[in-house]
């Protein structure tokens, strides 16, 4: 068979078919034939990690038929995966698949290629939702089909009725154009790809089918639901909101946000009392929240120098330390988080290491960061149980010694044991060579979303693996991560001790002052204004107020002050490390920016 004819490519993705793919293929063979040469189509069987005899029944017919091909995956790929594995080694320029159910009656095969085929679309799609379609659908799939339907259109701003019938034609440079932005590969494939077509203008016909349910689904309407549910609102992001976020938009709407809150603060507080309570604070004490809050800045230095040693770069605290006050300076002045690659630029400019080694080095960093805060938050309150005073919090949370907060205090611990557990789980996989991670899921589920979950955590095992090969090294950076989560809870804890009224057991003010810096520093996260000012003093507000008898004006008052306090170590920090290492803060985020956005970016 010359393949250079071909002109038609059909795909069957097929997942334990043994009982109907030998069917299926003969049947979509003769269908073609009716309006196809002989030797203008090929039929692929996308074979999708079966377990059963289908892998053995597909190299029969494709020994049996030049026109039929088999592409085995020794692993589940999902269907989308599936679908564009075979669809980049097909031959046609109109490429097809269809569900090997053959529930779309066959008889619509032709509307369907020669839709495609002639040029006048790019996209083909059936539907058993628009007036003509002939669909008898239990309700067991029919109801949640009209659910997810009617999400994608009101989310995802979608004409189509119906974008999950398995019987679409596309048209080859069409699809390919789309695949690189298309990222799920299982049940939502189709969907994302249609929705990003209609958005990329190309031309979409949707014509009714009749269509026969068969054999059960293979979907599972609570894996499958939930899981394109969290697709539908990742796609609505990419395609909707993400596109309108840029500076100008951070700007104003952190900007925004930080006014209504102080506007709202105003209506419940006496802005005159909250300056009265920063005028009073101990300031000898606020003084000594900043030197302590210092301290931690070494630590970074250290931390960080250890991080790029396993990355093979040798560089003295020093160097470092400025390098990361300036790269912290960048988050307060600039939105969107946009001074963390700021660090990778300072040291390519000045220590000529690689832009991606500066980038590896900063998620190491935020990883180690990340697992820190976790421990910290289930040792504190595993620990207020195991020494009994969680009643001391409990107590301050509630007023009295209720059994309820008994229970509130013992849950919180089990989750925090459960959060060590996962940590514990993540290092236990960055140093083994098995992939602790990827078992473990399997073991729950095979689904390629399952899969991706797997894989985000395997991204953080990966990150820590890059120190975690050499033990001495993976405690020294972990130990420098806990010292300097450390100190920044100490300086909380010194700046709400410098405030009047503030009277709590040592147990308790501990535990407060760390969830009140870790939830204010998480808050942060969010790139909505520089530095997280506003976002952190809201954060931390609601911690102390939620978990002690201290009222809000004193608990804003501290909050500002704690901030400001880091805040002007930090920009005095940064404005003499650039005046030390010749480093222009503004060429530094744009250089960073550009050298982040490019895959091109200098490795020598």
């Amino acid at each position: 068979m010359n393949r250079r004819a071909v002109e038609v490519s059909v795909v069957l993705p097929a997942y334990n078919e043994e009982a109907t793919i030998r069917s299926t293929v003969e049947t979509t063979v003769a269908a073609l034939a009716g309006f196809l040469p002989r030797d203008g189509f090929e039929v692929i069987v996308a074979e999708d990690g079966c377990d059963d005899r289908t892998p053995e029944i597909a190299d029969e017919l494709a020994a049996d038929d030049e026109r039929v091909r088999h592409f085995h995956s020794d692993e589940r790929l999902g269907r989308g995966g599936a679908l564009e594995r075979a669809f980049e080694a097909a031959e046609g320029e109109t490429l097809v698949y269809f569900d090997t159910d053959l529930a779309t009656d066959m008889r619509h095969l032709e509307e369907l290629v020669e839709s495609v085929r002639s040029g006048e679309y790019d996209v083909a799609t059936g539907s058993r939702w628009i007036d003509g379609r002939e669909a008898d659908r239990p309700a067991k799939r029919g109801v949640p089909s009209k659910g997810f339907n009617f999400l994608v259109r009101r989310f995802l701003s979608s004409s189509l009725r119906d974008h999950q019938c398995g019987f679409k034609a596309f048209d080859r440079d069409a699809l390919f154009a789309l695949l690189d932005d298309v990222e799920d590969d299982h049940w939502f494939w189709d969907t994302e790809v249609l929705v990003r077509a209609q958005r990329a203008g190309y031309r979409i016909k949707e014509f009714p089918v009749e269509w026969t349910p068969k054999g059960d689904t293979k979907v599972d309407l609570v894996r499958d639901v939930f899981g394109m549910g969290s697709q539908i609102l990742r796609t609505w992001w990419q395609v909707a909101v993400s596109p309108r976020i840029d500076r100008r938009v951070t700007v104003v709407t952190g900007t925004l946000l930080t006014v209504v809150a102080i506007a709202l603060m105003t209506q419940y507080l006496d802005p005159s009392t909250v300056l009265s309570h920063v005028a009073a604070a101990d300031r000898g004490l606020v003084a000594l929240s900043a030197v302590i809050y210092l301290l931690s800045w070494p630590l970074r230095g250290a931390r960080y120098r250890d991080i790029l040693t396993e990355l093979g770069y040798t560089e003295r605290i020093g160097f470092l330390t400025g390098a990361i006050f300036i790269s912290q300076t960048g988050n307060l002045v600039f939105p969107a988080r946009a001074g963390d690659a700021v660090r990778a630029y300072v040291v390519k400019a000045r220590r000529s290491i690689p832009y991606p080694t500066g980038f590896a080095s900063l998620a190491v960093e935020r990883v180690f960061d990340l697992l820190t805060i976790t421990a910290l938050a289930g040792s504190v309150l595993i620990g207020l149980v195991v020494t009994g005073e969680a009643g001391t919090l409990q107590s301050a949370v509630l007023g009295t010694d209720s059994e309820s907060g008994r229970l509130a205090v013992a849950v919180a611990a089990g989750v925090g044991g459960a959060a060590i557990a996962a940590v514990a789980l993540i290092v236990a996989t960055a140093r083994s060579d098995r992939n602790l991670v990827r078992e473990g899921v399997s073991r729950l589920s095979s689904d390629s979303y399952a899969r991706y979950v797997s894989g985000v955590i395997e991204q953080f095992a990966g990150d820590v693996q890059t120190v975690a090969s050499d033990s001495r090294s993976f405690a020294r950076v972990g130990i420098t991560s806990l010292l300097i989560w450390g100190l920044d809870v100490v300086t909380a804890i010194v700046v709400l001790a410098a405030f009047d009224g503030v009277s709590l057991a040592l147990p308790t003010l501990v535990a407060v002052g760390f969830f009140a810096v870790s939830v204010g520093n998480l808050a942060k996260v969010l790139p909505l204004s520089p530095g997280g000012v506003g976002l952190y003093e809201g954060a931390f507000t609601v911690l102390v107020v939620g978990l002690t008898p201290i009222g809000w004006s004193v608990a804003v008052g501290a909050a500002i002050v704690d901030h400001a306090v880091k805040n002007a170590v930090t920009v005095v920090g940064g404005l003499a490390s650039m005046i030390a290492l010749n480093v222009s803060l503004t060429t530094a985020v744009e250089e960073s920016a550009e050298a982040r956005e490019s895959p091109t970016a200098d490795t020598e």
